[in-house]
């Protein structure tokens, strides 16, 4: 059940596109979504499996995963051969994974989240604002996101990784984001962290 302050949030952020009125979430320091952003950018779909409208969640989810200071990588192969739909590193090596969800059936059918949770210190859900939030598990983070931007709307419990996991993951991470800069400037260039 969303209480007075979620839906207000809810409102909040629903009108940031239309108007600079909503003060800034002095939680996690964000701006006002989308008000810095072009509305005529073009979504990109990297791997054709993807909706518009993921690629919209994913993005603002992104913008405001970088707007705390965290860097991100999509589409990041993990150890179990799944594919995590962004992955953030914060400044102190802090691990997040958010997956996308479009719909509700989306989400019902998605059984493989709670495997990713294995490989990171907090799992979020992003959504866009006609989403039933009330069926997110309460042991979840739970993102709003559009092309615009995003907010935090819960935040997710803290689960520390191992060592090990930890190691495993960032250099994951790294050889991913290295690996794509790379095809930016030499497009010719095929392969990258595909394991």
């Amino acid at each position: 059940m969303a209480t007075r302050a979620g839906l207000a949030a809810i409102h909040c952020y629903e009108t940031r596109r239309y108007s600079d009125s909503c003060e800034k979430n002095e939680m996690h320091g964000g701006t006002n979504i989308g008000s810095q952003m072009n509305d005529s950018e073009p979504l990109e779909i990297f791997d054709g499996r993807q909706s518009e409208r993921a690629a919209a969640i994913q993005r603002g989810t992104c913008r405001f995963l970088q707007e705390l200071g965290h860097s991100v990588v999509t589409e990041l192969p993990l150890s179990t051969g799944h594919r995590a739909d962004v992955v953030s590193l914060g400044r102190t090596g802090e691990i997040w994974i958010v997956e996308i969800k479009s719909s509700l059936a989306d989400f019902q059918t998605d059984s493989k989240w709670p495997e990713y949770r294995s490989h990171c210190d907090r799992f979020y859900f992003a959504v866009a604002s006609d989403f039933p939030h009330d069926v997110l598990p309460d042991e979840t983070g739970f993102i709003l996101a559009d092309r615009f931007g995003g907010e935090l709307m819960r935040d997710a419990p803290e689960h520390k990784l191992a060592g090990g996991t930890r190691k495993a993951v960032t250099l994951r991470f790294a050889r991913a984001a290295a690996s794509r800069l790379h095809m930016t400037v030499d497009p010719g260039v095929r392969g990258g962290l595909q394991e």
